[in-house]
């Protein structure tokens, strides 16, 4: 679903942190789940699980079937996460954490930088082992994260040529965009770099973020204390 095709009921659904949880179950299933189902996964009262459910299915990111067992009575009605929903899920979470984000008096720039911060946590055992010189391991990186870097040794810069957060970022640059400025700033600190001086300008084209690392880090790094 495109970012001018999203509704009110799409900002609505995605706002929830149980719902949020329910599509991501139900995109994780290979199989329809009845709301019972869903209920006793997410500890939640069949009543409730259906509430979530028909705001997922208001906001079109789910669908239904209805499956009758041969026997009169009410068909037993299952959910799938649609097709869009499986592609684009990442970029929904994305949006919908931003959202809340952006609603801090800074626009939500201080906690996203953290939250970068803390992300590049995940990547210190592969920095640390990488045989890379200069800004060769941040690339290394960036292009792991689906980023599409490219190094310009002579302005010490990166161009970010892709980014797998883009329709967020476009609706939240100010908090998607700090959280990749606090990531790369950690991993400068981690590589023994200068990360105050480090600058990350974003949509500077249609498809391009550029990252100015604001030194030479083909010089010695600093041993950090």
């Amino acid at each position: 679903m495109d970012s001018d095709e999203r509704t009110p009921a799409w900002h609505a659904a995605l706002a929830s942190p149980i719902r949020r949880s329910v599509l991501q179950f139900l995109v994780a299933s290979s199989e329809p789940l009845d709301a019972a189902a869903v209920a006793e996964r997410m500890n939640l009262h069949v009543t409730t699980a259906r509430f979530h459910l028909d705001q997922l299915l208001a906001a079109r990111l789910i669908e239904r079937e209805a499956v009758r067992s041969g026997q009169r009575g009410r068909p037993r009605i299952r959910f799938r996460a649609v097709a869009a929903a499986r592609v684009d899920t990442r970029d929904q979470l994305s949006h919908a954490l931003a959202s809340v984000l952006a609603e801090d008096d800074d626009g939500g720039r201080a906690r996203a930088i953290r939250a970068g911060e803390k992300w590049s946590e995940a990547f210190t055992g592969g920095l640390a082992a990488s045989t890379g010189a200069g800004a060769a391991p941040l690339v290394e990186l960036l292009d792991e994260l689906e980023f599409a870097p490219e190094l310009d040794e002579s302005t010490q810069s990166i161009a970010l040529t892709a980014c797998p957060f883009r329709e967020a970022a476009r609706e939240n640059p100010g908090v998607v965009c700090a959280v990749h400025l606090g990531l790369i700033q950690r991993v400068a600190r981690t590589l023994g770099h200068d990360d105050s001086v480090i600058e990350l300008r974003p949509f500077v084209g249609p498809h391009l973020c550029v990252v100015d690392l604001g030194s030479n880090w083909n010089a010695a790094p600093v041993e950090l204390g």
